[in-house]
């Protein structure tokens, strides 16, 4: 059985999405796949167990005929944590990774492993990727997210210095277009000269990042005061409005499908967010606007959102989530399916892992 473990170097890179979208595309070629996150440092609550975060997603969007608890044996919740910091009988978990991996890859022809976050993740458990993926003899591909031009020279060469020949190759990530030729026709040169393959490189698809007020409400746990109650529309941007109308009506009109954060009681700041392109307005300190506000807004078709946290609390909150690939949208995943068919040489990696 072949395995590819997919890592990257920093949060919020598209791993999980790779890691999904080139699993459906060797469904399609007829290829058995299975999936395993050894690590999770995302739990959710499944009937009584915890699981990873993704993870019935992942079952859904792979047909995976196994329970989602199957899916990642080590989800690290505050208590595990604590007990394995203080040895009560948590002990060396790399069997118990390797166990699940054998079972997850048994009958399969390719078993897909999801790293961490990072590739600084792992090591307090005893479970850093690099020995995780030597330990299971995987090959890994890197997904590096597009930062700046160091930047992304930096990452790709730390990566190669913590994997070493364990690393395959690498797949770069929303790349903006004022940076495509920077990537194409520079970095990418640079890195297969060092023996680095680089077998793609993805254009930024801002929509892919951007959050739904739905999911907004659900991370602010926020009441909705418009009549309008549309929650699959898309956010592309956040504006924070704690400066004055004048210069907040600048920048809001620079931006697009954004969600405008203020104080309930910053009418200028509301007034010149519903004169732009606004996807919905977020509230603070349990603060109710005007009834104008909420007229205008109706009339516009921007929900309103009112929330009990402070402004940087909400903030924060949000932060937390806005940036990363949203998993739970079929739609999604199949946009980044189609960036992955026309920008990544699958063929030379497929060769790589020896499919």
């Amino acid at each position: 059985m072949k395995s590819l473990y997919i890592t990257s170097v920093d949060r919020y890179s598209g791993k999980t999405a790779l890691c999904l979208a080139l699993g459906k595309r060797m469904i399609a070629k007829g290829l058995k796949v299975g999936y395993l996150k050894p690590l999770s440092l995302q739990p959710s609550r499944i009937g009584g167990e915890f699981v990873d975060e993704d993870a019935a997603f992942v079952k859904q969007a792979l047909g995976l005929a196994v329970i989602p608890a199957d899916l990642s044996p080590v989800v690290v919740t505050p208590e595990f944590l604590k007990k394995h910091l203080t040895g009560d009988n948590v002990g060396d978990l790399m069997p118990k990774v390797r166990a699940a991996a054998e079972a997850a890859g048994a009958g399969q022809d390719i078993l897909l492993l999801e790293g961490g976050g990072s590739l600084r993740e792992g090591y307090v458990m005893g479970l850093p990727t690099p020995e995780v993926a030597a330990e299971l003899g995987s090959k890994v591909l890197v997904v590096v997210k597009y930062r700046d031009e160091v930047l992304l020279m930096d990452d790709i060469m730390a990566a190669r210095f913590r994997l070493g020949e364990s690393m395959c190759g690498v797949v770069i990530n929303r790349v903006p277009t004022e940076a495509a030729e920077f990537v194409e026709d520079v970095a990418r040169l640079y890195f297969e000269k060092q023996g680095i393959p680089i077998f793609g490189v993805l254009p930024e698809a801002r929509g892919l990042a951007a959050l739904t007020v739905e999911e907004l409400l659900e991370v602010l746990d926020a009441e909705i005061l418009t009549e309008t109650k549309t929650t699959d529309a898309v956010i592309e941007n956040l504006t924070v409005g704690a400066m004055t109308a004048e210069a907040a009506l600048s920048r809001m009109r620079k931006q697009r499908n954004k969600a405008v954060i203020t104080g309930g009681d910053r009418t200028d700041i509301q007034l010149a967010a519903l004169e732009t392109s606004t996807t919905c307005l977020i509230l603070t300190g349990n603060l109710h606007p005007s009834p104008l506000i909420i007229k205008q807004a109706d009339q516009m078709g921007v929900p309103v959102l009112l929330v009990a946290e402070n402004t940087m609390e909400a903030i924060e909150s949000i932060d937390r989530v806005f940036g990363k690939t949203r998993l739970g949208q079929t739609a999604k995943l199949e946009q980044f399916q189609h960036l992955i068919t026309e920008h990544v040489d699958l063929k030379r990696l497929y060769d790589c892992i020896g499919l």
